[in-house]
């Protein structure tokens, strides 16, 4: 099994290149599925054929799936938006509003996911290439499952423990109803679906995350904070698509300008991702829409290259033992810049926010029995060091 994401800003070409990668891929006698979690669907445009919320065959070995998210948030959150229109109503808001708050920012995205999570349990392909949104969208998609999970972690067990004799006494005094048993069963399993896409999505035997960009100055820096970001939240990133590369032939005084241009953003793509593969596609004289076109342009990006091949990245997060008395937590944060990052230890857990993006790592156990010694950023990685707290080292 073979799970790759394509991300990146948007109209840099993400879907054009997920749709040739999986039409190589099929081409080469994988079984391969391609799906798009981006609300704004156009894999469909992309082949030139009908996709719908179930995977649809495209060609021999190859299927396409466009997620219908509307279907799929009613089925598995039903339950828990009944039980918040009920609090709203209660307070006083109309129940057409209490329908329209109930429909969570990012809950489309969410149940994307977890298609994808089914369809690679249900043990039926090969490779599964997913088209994801814009890189926004991605990255607070990419967040949910580990902030969820210390949401239920450290919050939920406390309201579950709640005996049912005593919900009724304490609705009266809070003034709102406390949730049913089957809501704590909807909102349990979607934390275990959610943990489970995330295990999926960080697993470095199957999964990693491709970038794709076209080589302009806007888009080249927006690519590397991205890079941050989901290193940051431990995903990996094994390689760079540069897409529209105009080729530097001919004596046209325009596309001379932009040759020019291309070619330094493409020199800063090479020491701003290095270590990972780039792989360079050209820009094309007419769009690439259809199989047919689709294949030949992985076959020219990727040439002899392997498309599927797993490359090796660094241990997004690890801890080592330097000594007696010193731990060394490393994150890694390819172009973080010192300024915009926040380093906080909230009891068993240590509170790390890069630019926009926040991250709760819950301490194992060793490092829970420390106290923080300091921290740097050199080389493309947070190192925060740790030392036994000599009141609790010995405590078990």
């Amino acid at each position: 099994m073979r799970v790759l994401l394509f991300t990146g800003k948007g109209g840099v070409g993400k879907t054009t290149t997920s749709a040739a990668t999986a039409a190589l891929a099929a081409g080469n006698g994988r079984k391969t599925l391609v799906l798009s979690t981006d609300p704004a669907h156009s894999l469909a445009d992309t082949f030139g054929v009908e996709l719908g919320a179930e995977p649809t065959e495209i060609d021999t070995g190859l299927y396409g799936q466009q997620v219908d998210t509307q279907r799929a948030f009613e089925s598995s959150w039903r339950e828990v938006q009944h039980y918040l229109r009920d609090v709203l109503e209660q307070g006083g808001v109309d129940p057409l509003e209490a329908e329209e708050l109930t429909v969570l920012p990012g809950a489309e995205e969410v149940l994307a996911l977890l298609e994808l999570r089914a369809q690679v349990a249900g043990g039926r392909w090969d490779v599964v290439v997913v088209d994801c949104a814009p890189t926004a969208e991605t990255l607070r998609l990419l967040a949910l499952p580990e902030a969820l999970g210390w949401y239920m972690d450290r919050v939920f067990p406390a309201q579950r423990r709640v005996m049912p004799t005593l919900r009724p006494v304490l609705s009266h005094l809070v003034g709102v109803p406390m949730p049913p048993d089957r809501v704590f069963g909807a909102v349990e399993r979607l934390h275990g679906e959610l943990t489970d896409v995330h295990r999926l999505l960080t697993d470095p035997s199957t999964t990693s995350v491709r970038l794709v960009l076209t080589p302009e100055a806007v888009v080249v820096a927006e690519a590397r904070r991205t890079l941050t970001s989901l290193s940051l939240y431990g995903y990996r990133v094994d390689g760079v698509v540069a897409n529209r590369v105009f080729p530097a032939d001919g004596d046209d005084p325009w596309r001379a300008r932009w040759v020019a241009a291309q070619a330094e953003q493409l020199a800063g793509i090479a020491s701003s991702f290095a270590g990972l593969r780039t792989w360079r596609s050209p820009y094309l004289p007419a769009e690439p829409v259809g199989l047919s076109a689709l294949t030949e342009l992985a076959r020219d990006l990727y040439d002899a290259d392997d498309p599927l091949e797993l490359l090796e990245t660094p241990e997004p997060l690890s801890v080592e033992r330097v000594s007696s008395d010193e731990f060394v937590l490393s994150v890694a944060l390819p172009h973080a810049e010192r300024r915009d990052v926040d380093l906080v230890r909230k009891g068993d857990d240590l509170v790390l926010t890069v630019g926009a993006y926040r991250r709760v790592l819950a301490l194992p156990s060793a490092l829970r029995r420390c106290v923080v010694d300091g921290a740097g950023l050199r080389d493309g990685a947070l190192r925060v060091r740790f030392r036994p707290d000599p009141d609790v080292w010995m405590r078990q």
